[in-house]
């Protein structure tokens, strides 16, 4: 079983042939893979409690419109159920606010990126070649990313396992089978520029050339093989020296 924690919808214009973050996750992490369920807690939809779930079950955060840093009612609930399923050994993934939000319930610190508003292509710097989730990647790959907030200060514990010049902790290991990353490794270029162009006018505001971040998107980046290795991590039996081997 996959939970896929939605945590809100994203724009309209990337939505525009009926498919949201669950379906983009789900196509990445393979259709067939798992028994999917989603669970849209930003519409106050519950969460299973802890002994409700099968040892099995693995947990995507999406991102969203909202800002962890709101503390919003919803959102803290969730942040509470995720410690609670980190804890007990469940694979997370946490993707964007799902990044934030996990870093927040886990004792670390979100606010404002001091870096501003980041949307487009971003290339990050793996640190951590020994990660069983980043570390198979090159040392310096792209994916994309839209956000304005970011991880500040981590949680104890949590291992820095890959850098973006505009934010030191873009991705981190929790333990476990944990991890959050502040980019997007579900969306494809058309979702990207769709982000961007419905932005355009805070990005102009902000001293940002919407053009100009479109013209240097990628058409393919290895978003898709993340999630497959994520899957295949989800998959295996936990142990220290797990790998996808991507």
């Amino acid at each position: 079983m996959m939970i896929i924690v939605k945590t809100g919808e994203a724009v309209a214009a990337a939505r525009a042939d009926g498919r949201d973050f669950e379906h983009w996750f789900m196509q990445g992490l393979g259709p067939g893979r798992f028994d999917y369920r989603t669970i849209r807690v930003d519409q106050d939809q519950l969460l299973p409690s802890l002994p409700q779930l099968d040892p099995a079950t693995a947990v995507l955060v999406t991102g969203s419109p909202a800002m962890v840093s709101h503390h919003l009612a919803w959102s803290e609930r969730t942040a509470t159920w995720l410690a609670e399923v980190h804890h007990a050994g469940h694979p997370i993934l946490g993707v964007c606010f799902g990044h934030q939000l996990l870093a927040h319930a886990l004792g670390g610190t979100v606010g404002p990126n001091p870096a501003g508003r980041k949307m487009g292509r971003s290339e990050l710097a793996v640190t951590d070649r020994d990660d069983p989730l980043l570390g198979p990647f090159a040392d310096r790959c792209a994916f994309h990313v839209s956000h304005v907030e970011a991880v500040l200060v981590p949680p104890d514990g949590a291992r820095v396992v890959a850098t973006a010049a505009h934010d030191r902790f873009h991705a981190l290991h929790f333990g476990g089978r944990s991890w959050g990353i502040q980019f997007h490794p579900e969306f494809d270029r058309g979702v990207m520029q769709a982000y961007i162009e419905t932005r355009a006018d805070a990005l102009r505001d902000e001293g940002q050339n919407p053009n100009a971040l479109i013209g240097a998107l990628d058409d393919d980046t290895p978003g898709p093989s993340l999630l497959q290795c994520f899957a295949e991590l989800a998959l295996a039996p936990a142990r220290a020296d797990l790998s996808c081997g991507a």
